[in-house]
């Protein structure tokens, strides 16, 4: 019959052992001490796994609603895009390649009555517009096939909407960075425009700057006659700066090919370096947690002396005491992982709900919508991250277990049992 080894036994057993007080008396300080060491692992390790899940959940929300209004790849040309046609076909029979569309984008300032706000102009086909981006679906009020060439209407997001006063039906002027030159000088160049439509993509830059129109109305708008480029949605985002270079061969070498990576690089590049010194913060929370085991265990070593001397006069090797206190440390250390995954995996899979109960409990909002992308805080497990984090825990309370179990292999017996 199987039986378990003596080593793990006494180990296990050492886990959940009393202190000594005097004859037949006990106290529970030392399963105290071990219980303290375990929680706050496990405490360290629940952090680390939701700060991850939150920050991977962030950099996901924010970039797939930057992506529902941005394109995936764009091909630009600073003079206009002349003869668009041939090249769109041409893209949209590349691999991996959704959907081509024209476009026209500027800038230009939005007045109505004393407000004025800079706004993001895009010139869009409202025929095409769905196949490279959510735009379409976005809209609240109106409708892209609302936007006529000819009548200048314009599809504002809301928050913009709002910071104007304006609703559906309601004037405003553009100006736009090009002017006329006249008698009197340059003149800016103006465009009353009718609201026809308002979006909300769910990120408030987007929507407190966003100002749509038909293509050839924006083109009219800055005297050209052709779009300032294309935009291409591909099957799969995270391959589009590969995508990009392939299409970069199939089109003339003057137009300029750009990907979403490239164009939002340092804001991507940030949310990474802030997530790689967060790991590093917290993994420091978890070295003291699993560092706190050296003192549990070397106060369990100073206490457990005569057991020491007993198993050693026995016949116990030194390696054999070594191993059960190497038992006991790693317990603690493994429970202590698992219970930390297991609480950082309950609380990250369930955030949207926690959130929200303790923003209406003590009435407060995490992330005010005009400060930061988004108003709620998102969750992105990742099996990777939830692995990365239990097994460097793990191996820390290993770390710390070498020592004291070194220590209690060289109690001598003799001296051990002296005053006992």
């Amino acid at each position: 019959m199987w039986k378990i080894p003596i080593e793990l036994e006494i180990g296990l057993k050492y886990t959940r052992s009393r202190r000594r007080k005097a004859v037949g008396q006990r106290d529970g300080f030392l399963s105290f001490i071990s219980g303290i060491s375990m929680a706050g692992i496990a405490l360290g390790v629940a952090a680390l796994i939701v700060v991850l899940s939150v920050m991977n959940g962030f950099q996901k929300e924010v970039r797939d609603r930057m992506l529902s209004v941005l394109s995936h790849i764009e091909i630009t040309s600073p003079s206009g895009l002349v003869d668009w046609e041939p090249i769109a076909e041409t893209l949209a029979k590349q691999a991996h390649v959704l959907g081509v569309a024209p476009m026209v984008s500027s800038q230009g300032l939005l007045s109505r009555a004393e407000s004025m706000r800079g706004v993001a102009l895009r010139g869009v086909d409202p025929a095409l517009e769905g196949r490279v981006s959510d735009l379409p679906k976005q809209l609240i009020v109106g409708s892209m096939s609302d936007l006529k060439p000819g009548q200048f209407g314009v599809v504002l997001g809301t928050q913009l909407a709002g910071t104007l006063g304006v609703r559906v039906g309601d004037r405003v002027n553009l100006l736009v960075p090009e002017g006329d030159l006249s008698p009197a000088g340059m003149m800016p160049r103006m465009r009353a425009l009718q609201v026809v439509g308002m979006v909300d993509s769910g990120h408030y830059e987007y929507d407190s700057t966003l100002a749509v129109m038909h293509w050839k109305d924006a083109a009219a708008l800055l005297r050209m006659t052709d779009p300032t480029g294309l935009r291409v949605k591909v099957d799969d985002m995270q391959k589009a700066p590969e995508i990009a270079v392939r299409l970069a061969q199939v089109v003339p070498q003057a137009l300029w090919v750009s990907d979403w990576s490239r164009s939002n690089r340092n804001w991507f590049a940030a949310v990474q370096t802030e997530k790689k010194m967060m790991f590093i913060i917290l993994t420091l929370i978890i070295a003291v947690a699993a560092f706190n085991l050296v003192s549990t265990l070397v106060m369990t070593v100073t206490d457990k002396q005569a057991d020491i001397a007993i198993l050693r006069t026995m016949g116990a090797s030194a390696g054999l005491v070594q191993r059960i206190f190497l038992v006991q440390g790693l317990a603690i250390g493994l429970l202590g992982s698992l219970l930390g995954v297991a609480f950082g995996l309950l609380i990250a899979l369930n955030i949207d709900v926690i959130v929200p109960f303790i923003e209406t409990l003590f009435r407060v909002q995490f992330l005010p919508r005009d400060i930061y992308f988004i108003s709620q805080l998102p969750s992105d497990v990742r099996l990777d991250d939830v692995l990365k984090v239990g097994i460097m825990a793990f191996v820390l309370s290993i770390l710390a277990t070498i020592y004291p179990s070194r220590r209690a292999a060289q109690v001598k017996p003799a001296e051990a049992l002296r005053y006992e």
